[in-house]
């Protein structure tokens, strides 16, 4: 980890001082390098992050450089990130962006007190530096150098004494801002359903909430199934987007649950007559309806009564009345 005040600074107007830079190389030089924090790729943003979160920096410069890296704290004070006993060497091939820490390596960067914007300053120079004069580690268990300027007009002045014997196109500057914030960013949010009735039940992704005309808070932010129910009244469905730090309001209109119309009474019924006699032939209200085959002929006739025949030679001639009211069957074997 580094140290508390390591990671944390604020930018202030000061002379010598742009937005791109701590301290102004008069020429534009041969040589360029960037410096990036993990939550901004661009350099065109202010990204926040909270206290005890991890951090890393990175730098990409056009040739081969040695980088220094500072940061400037809202108390003014100054930490030197880069070089340091953990990190190893500060050398950067050209064109090829380098992280600290690197990936594979055995400690973090993290963010610590006190809150404000912070800015993050990249030297980068052709040749290694000698930054006895601004800075020092105090003992030998110290693993960062303490800087010995105060804010960004103090720490420009000093770097400006260590590049003066350079040639100006041998070294370059630029900076990254970063905001520690005062509390930790909201990551839920809450959800407010109202309805009509009384006694509806809020169901949210198939999990039961409870009670509708309530807010309910800590939702995980996202697009989520919801459904609204009520005694007496059709259920409501819908979707709703929760987004942290925010209440989304949902209001249901509720509609009465129509009573399902009574099923048709069926305009004809079939009915089934079995006999043994085969071939022998029906007539259903003085109309023939079919003859017997396989032992069976299926007749359609309306609710109601209906006079059934059945005739075949060698047998007496069947006549009944049968009063229809469903689908049934009718045995019928004629006596010789």
């Amino acid at each position: 980890m580094i140290p508390a005040a390591m990671l944390l600074s604020t930018a202030s107007a000061a002379p010598k001082i742009s937005a791109q830079s701590i301290i102004v190389n008069p020429t534009q030089p041969d040589l360029n390098v960037s410096v990036r924090i993990n939550k901004d790729s661009t350099g065109a943003q202010n990204p926040a992050y909270r206290v005890d979160e991890k951090i890393s920096i990175s730098a990409t410069a056009n040739r081969d450089a040695y980088v220094y890296l500072f940061n400037v704290n809202p108390d003014g004070s100054v930490d030197q990130i880069l070089p340091n006993r953990l990190s190893g060497a500060n050398f950067v091939k050209a064109n090829t962006t380098t992280t600290f820490p690197a990936a594979d390596a055995n400690f973090t960067y993290t963010v610590a007190g006190p809150i404000g914007q912070n800015k993050v300053l990249a030297l980068a120079s052709l040749t290694p530096l000698n930054l006895d004069q601004i800075s020092s580690f105090k003992t030998a268990q110290d693993q960062f150098a303490t800087v010995s300027a105060k804010n960004q007009n103090g720490l420009a002045q000093a770097l400006s004494i260590v590049v003066t014997p350079l040639p100006q196109n041998s070294w370059v500057t630029d900076t990254a801002f970063y905001t520690v914030a005062a509390q930790n960013p909201v990551s839920t949010g809450s959800l407010f359903v109202g309805t009509n009735v009384s006694n509806a039940t809020v169901i949210v992704n198939g999990q039961t909430l409870g009670a509708a005309n309530v807010t309910y808070s800590n939702l995980r932010p996202g697009t989520l199934p919801i459904r609204v129910k009520a005694p007496g009244f059709n259920d409501y469905t819908t979707t709703v987007t929760v987004r942290a730090g925010t209440t989304t309001n949902l209001n249901v209109e509720f509609a009465r649950a129509t009573t399902p119309a009574p099923a048709p009474t069926p305009s004809a019924y079939t009915v089934s007559i079995r006999s043994s006699v085969e071939g022998a032939r029906v007539f259903v209200d003085g109309r023939e309806a079919g003859v017997i085959r396989n032992g069976n002929l299926n007749v359609s006739v309306a609710r109601g009564a209906h006079e059934i025949v059945m005739i075949a030679p060698g047998y007496r001639t069947f006549v009944s009345n049968y009063n229809v009211t469903k689908n049934g069957q009718i045995t019928i074997n004629p006596s010789r």
